[in-house]
């Protein structure tokens, strides 16, 4: 099942919200196993999902002497377990509960010969059911997913652009499973002080090293508006960053979240929406370069 292609589709949060959360606790359990096979890379750039062209994949991840491939497809609604060596097994994307949805996914590694071990239960959320016993969460709208994929597809484009134009440090446009978000981030180079941690079932050591260096962060969530924000935010958080004038209106301040937001639908509803939200990336970024005086890069 697909729907119409629109690059920046209409999708309201609560329309769509109940598969937004069963959902990610799916890209938790398949996140863990990149976490759990792939090489650490710094700021925990190692355990990242990727927009390809169905959907958000794993990449290749070393699994002994082969390699392992998970891919959400979101255009036929599939998780496809691809190995180097020819064998493969899908699973399909459909109301189910995490508990369900862990089961076979887990089974279906034991067949393929993997010995994945991962932490059972989910990060950053308040309420923390072991995948295994979570039968709360059951949802799974198709076209919903197909629709919000098309927005990642727009975003990732956006970001990818941004981050081709920094020549200093700077991560791949990523989407992290623990807050269900994409993100792209540049660093000044300088180190940072120690976060203080306290994210919700989350150890604060994960913190630390995800902000071990001074950064410009953005990234598009799902969530915080009526069909979710494009957001900014810089760490260690500089004096006069949130009145910056660089940063223009309908971009505002959320002081509850400590972060600059776009609203979404603001964007899909611009005339040039590419044009708009690169705007918001350029803005807030010279907001966190002049205000704490990042070195030339």
């Amino acid at each position: 099942m697909t729907n119409r292609y629109e690059a920046w589709p209409s999708l309201p949060v609560d329309s769509w919200i109940d598969t937004r959360d069963t959902v990610h606790l799916w890209t938790q359990i398949v996140g863990k196993t990149r976490m759990a096979l792939g090489p650490a890379v710094n700021h925990w750039w190692g355990v990242t999902l990727y927009v390809d062209g169905s959907g958000l994949t794993t990449s290749l991840m070393p699994a002994g002497d082969r390699g392992l491939e998970i891919k959400f497809d979101f255009l036929n609604h599939d998780l496809l377990f691809q190995l180097t060596d020819g064998t493969s097994r899908r699973m399909a994307l459909a109301p189910r509960t995490v508990a369900d949805f862990h089961d076979e996914y887990t089974r279906h590694l034991r067949e393929l010969g993997l010995d994945v071990r991962i932490v059972g239960t989910p990060v950053e959320l308040p309420h923390a059911v072991p995948f295994a016993e979570d039968t709360t969460h059951c949802s799974y709208d198709a076209e919903a997913m197909s629709t919000f994929w098309h927005s990642l597809v727009s975003a990732d484009r956006v970001f990818s652009r941004f981050r081709g134009e920094f020549r200093g440090k700077s991560s791949p446009s990523h989407f992290f499973w623990g807050a269900f978000d994409l993100a792209v981030t540049r660093f000044s180079g300088r180190p940072a002080p120690t976060h203080p941690g306290g994210i919700p079932n989350c150890p604060d050591w994960v913190m630390h090293e995800a902000y071990s260096a001074e950064v410009s962060s953005s990234g598009y969530w799902p969530g915080g508006d009526e069909e979710g924000v494009f957001y900014s935010y810089a760490y260690p958080h500089p004096e006069g960053y949130d009145t910056h004038p660089a940063v223009e209106a309908p971009a505002r301040w959320d002081s509850a979240l400590g972060e600059w937001v776009l609203p979404y639908h603001l964007v899909r509803q611009a005339p040039d929406p590419d044009a708009m939200l690169r705007a918001f990336l350029e803005q807030t970024y010279r907001a966190a370069v002049e205000t704490a005086g990042w070195p030339s890069s």
